[in-house]
């Protein structure tokens, strides 16, 4: 099996990682191949669909100039800091450059026990192989910057977790596996050399441009808030919440990392969350933003020894790049949220018509996706009963429907209407149809699994023959938990 690696994470000091080889699995079987995605990567599709290709997916055989490791980083966990944890599941087989002419790692993970594993097992469940490869591959046809799938995989072994239950491997490809935790990681050491190599290598990599500024160490801390900023921001955008928004899983790279216990909203709550292990809503839907500025308070004091060799002024630094997050958090967030009603540019009065819209659902117990799918239907046909039917209490939206028609009694409708059908999918990855992938595919039964996947490659396109798939759950349909891979 011929890849072309250009391993450059593999040539670092010791000390960013441990070299491991994948433990192999009894019988894999390949459950879906992303052959757009490896296509992309300049990897040729067919071989890598063949047995050959199997055995490299699977962990059963390491392809030629592969350079196989376990990542080393630290991380603050629902806010208690673990000075090691690494991949203790995962394995990068190496690097390669796409045809986009971007670096792209590839990882397999549930490839087996590393010297970071902390008494697990390394090994995945099938269950958050199916869900990271629907919901990954969902969020990038949403347009979301995320890391991606490439291949699901059964292992034809049992894992014990609260049971036994069917292992998988999955195929992670992302610009870099990268994290705010592996700069704490040198941070906890005190090792500033390492930090510094460490942060070179990032600008290298993801930010070249930073290398022309005074301070490069300073752009790339602006970089990454930047592009935290607006990464949270289009979440929140379409109902998501991560649900473990771990210092450990947020990348510099700005891509979403880690769809364990994560889950798009039905009814709309600020303060809704599904995570298991999120007891006090430190996740929750609104305190998303919060906590990415908190994560990034973190990043930015691992840095502190490169900003300015007097401390005074390098946390002055860091603080002033800091005080930008809210803005650029909120000016992002204002200008999607108005364009799921039809609204280019969000003033003050722009916003206050969202947050009382908002306000609205929470208190009707409307379903998010279907509310603002459905205002676009609202206002191309005049009839305001597709979107006052989703409310328990029509009368709490009837005011609201009022005022938003006059808003936009100047505005070119058709534009609006073009804005809002981009800015409003149609079909979100819903917790209970991703619960009934799952299920099936426990089972040995993949087709419900294969057809989300198609269904959610074209989210904001309307397909009458997959209608179900737009719908809420049914009462006894509804998820009200989701779970860690781990």
């Amino acid at each position: 099996m011929h890849i072309s690696f250009d391993n450059t994470y593999a040539r670092l000091p010791d000390t960013f990682f441990a070299p491991i080889e994948p433990t192999p699995v009894s019988s894999p079987v390949m459950i879906r191949l992303n052959r757009d995605l490896a296509t992309e990567l300049g990897i040729d599709a067919a071989q890598l669909d063949s047995p050959e290709g199997l055995a490299v997916l699977s962990g059963n055989q390491r392809p030629d100039g592969s350079e196989p490791l376990a990542m080393a980083y630290s991380g603050h966990q629902f806010g208690g800091f673990s000075p090691q944890l690494g991949d203790g599941r995962a394995i990068l087989l190496g690097e390669v450059i796409g045809k986009d002419g971007i670096r792209y790692d590839i990882q397999l993970k549930g490839s087996g026990p590393t010297p970071f594993s902390r008494r697990g097992d390394g090994r995945s469940a099938l269950g958050p192989v199916l869900r990271e490869f629907i919901v990954s591959e969902a969020m990038a046809a949403l347009g979301v910057p995320t890391t991606r799938a490439l291949a699901a995989v059964a292992s034809g072994d049992k894992v014990f977790r609260e049971g036994a239950v069917p292992g998988g491997v999955f195929t992670r490809v992302a610009q870099s596996h990268i994290r705010i935790g592996t700069f704490q990681w040198f941070a906890a050491r005190q090792d500033h050399d390492n930090l510094k190599v460490l942060a070179d290598y990032v600008i290298a990599r993801h930010y070249p441009e930073a290398q022309q500024e005074e301070n490069p160490y300073c752009a790339l801390l602006d970089k990454v808030i930047e592009q935290q900023a607006g990464l949270v921001a289009h979440w929140m955008q379409l109902g998501f919440i991560h649900g473990v928004m771990n210092t450990d899983n947020m990348t510099v790279s700005g891509e979403t990392i880690d769809f364990g216990p994560c889950a798009f909203m039905d009814v709309y709550h600020p303060a809704k969350r599904f995570s298991s292990i999120d007891r006090e809503g430190r996740y929750a839907f609104s305190n998303q933003g919060p906590i990415a500025l908190w994560n990034l308070t973190r990043f930015a004091e691992t840095l502190l020894p490169l900003l300015n060799d007097d401390l005074e002024k390098a946390v002055a630094e860091a603080e002033a790049a800091l005080d930008r997050f809210s803005g650029i958090h909120q000016s992002s967030l204002q200008n999607r949220f108005a364009a799921k009603i039809g609204i280019e540019e969000c003033s003050t009065s722009d916003w206050n018509l969202v947050e009382t819209l908002l306000a609205a659902m929470a208190d009707g117990e409307a379903d998010f996706t279907l509310v603002f799918r459905h205002l676009s239907d609202a206002l191309e046909s005049g009839d305001d009963q597709t979107v006052t039917r989703l409310f328990n209490r029509p009368e709490t939206i009837a005011t609201w429907l009022k005022a938003w028609r006059g808003r936009l009694h100047d505005v070119d409708r058709s534009e609006a209407l073009a804005l809002m059908r981009r800015s409003n999918p149609v079909f979100i990855p819903r917790n209970h149809r991703i619960e009934e992938a799952i299920k099936a595919g426990n089972e040995g039964d993949f087709a419900p699994f294969h057809r989300l996947n198609e269904v959610l490659q074209h989210p904001f396109t309307s397909q009458p023959e997959h209608a179900e798939y737009e719908l809420a759950p049914a009462p006894d349909e509804v998820v009200q938990a989701t779970f860690c891979g781990t």
